[in-house]
């Protein structure tokens, strides 16, 4: 009789092997580290843009804002446009100053 198929019984065998039985520890996980800032992360290529085409893009904009005031009648706006454009264009000579001391770094 113990030569016979008894599903009772090797469902308490199985219920037993996972209830009873130790089982294997999952690994550890691998120890992380934060990446390493190299100098190859410099030597990378530049990615930015030219002064010119920056102070380009400066000068179209205060262009638009000059002739939108200007058709508008707003003869009080284009003293102070004239102003904010020389003093943007003056921040942005220093930072793109700064940048290329930066890159030649």
């Amino acid at each position: 009789m113990n030569d016979t198929f008894n599903p009772r019984r090797m469902m308490l065998s199985a219920a037993k092997k996972l209830l009873l039985e130790p089982t294997k520890a999952p690994p550890p996980p691998a120890p992380m580290s934060p990446p390493r800032l190299t100098s190859n992360l410099l030597e990378k290529p530049p990615m930015s843009r030219s002064r010119s085409a920056i102070l380009d893009n400066l000068e179209e904009m205060y262009r638009e804002a000059f002739d939108r005031a200007k058709t508008s009648g707003d003869e009080t706006q284009l003293p102070a446009l004239d102003f904010a454009y020389r003093r943007e264009q003056l921040y942005f000579e220093i930072l793109l100053d700064v940048r290329d001391a930066a890159e030649r770094r």
